[in-house]
């Protein structure tokens, strides 16, 4: 018997193809979908109302989707913060080499319950640290988000290029390439469902150029189109990442990935900030997907990536938290805000993204950026019900006239509700799905174990 929930007298920014909103409207939703949308109350004489929700003083948008993160870095914040990339990752990586299981899913639930808390409905994981003997970790992860009810994509990361091959990873911490490609075919076969509303997904994610050998990169994207999963990497994310190519490829990052196998719709790539037109006119005529990650941009120093541009070309661009040792709050909503003022710093000025354009980012276009625009991103009938209820009429907001621009401009707004396929993952800025306190006294204690581990090392 179908059961509905019934949202009312809510600010509404559906984020659809023609940018509807509502000044005071109402959301249907039917078991897993949204039944209807539209202006005033909701239509009369419906059945099997299980729940009326009241949402004066709210914006009721789209759930967040975020496309890039490493969960794992839950547990490494607050270390190197004056570094870029290359030298951080050198920093870390002996430390990230110690990881095991219990770890990981410290790690995984403090991230997930820091994004859900604040409105992503659908995350993701770009895990490609595989120490042996440390246990199922892509298993664990998935665990971790199944049990919180948010609806997930594991990036099966690998690194093939340790340090005798030139590469930045210590060589105990990276795979064999027999060993890393099993090992992700293993982890697609187990976990993957390519139904529609599907809860967990996976991609093939080697690294980065500078962890990953060619080899590995090619037979990863063969390997991901043979299963007919999705493909993840970094790309051009800082000037030092476009002289490695050079160096070692003789060519850049763009080109690089096209010789690989590395472009094309069921791609997508973090961070992409170094790019010049060629490079984004590949991108748009492949289709290849970016995750734009500011704060971790900015934290890193590596640069201003060029949405604006991307967006003018037809680049699909979603956000992303990016790891928490490189964005230490975890949060997406707050990348709203970020990539909106770190672009005006650019060329574009101004004119480079308005708060509906970074709305879209954090939703449909982070919807389209994982080949899920059909079921998710935007609130529409038919599509699955992971929506978000924003309380607007507090302190923080309520002077504000228009809601998106408070919710993108104005400080972090409280999430009151939180679902995901009509279920209620959040109330009231709390998880109803897991133990916050716990959550947090579990990452302190394996961030300390792994601390005293990686010392003795």
């Amino acid at each position: 018997m179908t059961q509905r929930t019934v949202i009312e007298n809510a600010a509404i920014a559906t984020v659809d193809a023609h940018d509807t909103e509502h000044a005071s409207g109402h959301v249907v939703l039917a078991d897993d979908r949204i039944e209807s949308i539209g202006p005033g109350r909701a239509p009369e004489g419906l059945e099997n109302v299980v729940r009326c929700v009241d949402a004066t003083g709210h914006l009721v948008t789209p759930g967040l989707v975020n496309t890039h993160h490493h969960f794992y870095q839950w547990i490494t914040r607050g270390l190197a913060t004056d570094h870029n990339l290359f030298d951080w990752l050198v920093a870390l990586y002996p430390t990230w080499a110690r990881i095991d299981e219990p770890m990981v899913r410290a790690a995984a639930q403090g991230s997930l319950a820091m994004m859900a808390r604040g409105g992503v409905t659908t995350a993701m994981d770009h895990h490609y640290v595989f120490p042996r003997g440390c246990g199922d970790l892509a298993g664990t992860i998935i665990g971790v988000a199944r049990d919180m009810g948010v609806r997930f994509t594991l990036a099966r990361g690998s690194m093939d290029r340790g340090e005798k091959d030139g590469g930045l990873p210590p060589d105990f911490a990276v795979e064999s390439l027999e060993d890393a490609l099993a090992a992700t075919e293993k982890t697609v076969r187990r976990h993957h469902d390519s139904s529609f509303g599907a809860m967990t997904q996976v991609a093939v994610a080697p690294c980065s150029p500078f962890s990953v050998s060619t080899e590995l990169m090619r037979q990863g994207a063969e390997l991901a189109r043979r299963l007919g999963v999705r493909l993840h990497t970094h790309g051009s994310e800082t000037v030092e990442e476009e002289k490695f190519c050079h160096e070692l490829f003789g060519m850049g990052p763009t080109d690089y990935f096209e010789s690989t196998g590395w472009l094309g719709e069921d791609v997508w790539m973090a961070h992409c900030v170094h790019m010049n037109d060629s490079d984004i006119e590949a991108f748009a005529r492949t289709r290849t997907g970016v995750a734009h990650c500011p704060s971790s941009n900015a934290r890193l120093a590596a640069g201003i990536a060029r949405v604006p541009d991307l967006l003018a070309a037809g680049v699909p661009v979603g956000l992303g938290v990016d790891g928490t040792a490189s964005n230490e709050s975890g949060e997406l909503h707050t990348e709203l805000r970020n990539a909106l003022l770190v672009n005006r710093l650019g060329p574009h000025r101004e004119a480079a993204l308005n708060a509906r354009q970074a709305l879209r980012l954090g939703t449909y276009g982070g919807a389209r950026v994982l080949g899920r625009e059909r079921e998710i991103g935007s609130l529409e009938p038919g599509k699955l019900a992971d929506l978000v209820l924003w309380r607007m009429d507090t302190l923080a907001h309520a002077s504000i006239a228009d809601p998106v621009t408070a919710l993108v401009f104005g400080a972090a707004a409280p999430v009151t509700a939180s679902f995901v396929n009509g279920r209620q993952i959040v109330e009231n800025g709390r998880l109803l799905t897991a133990d916050e306190d716990a959550i947090a006294r579990s990452t302190r204690e394996e961030a300390r174990r792994l601390a005293r581990i990686a010392a003795g090392s």
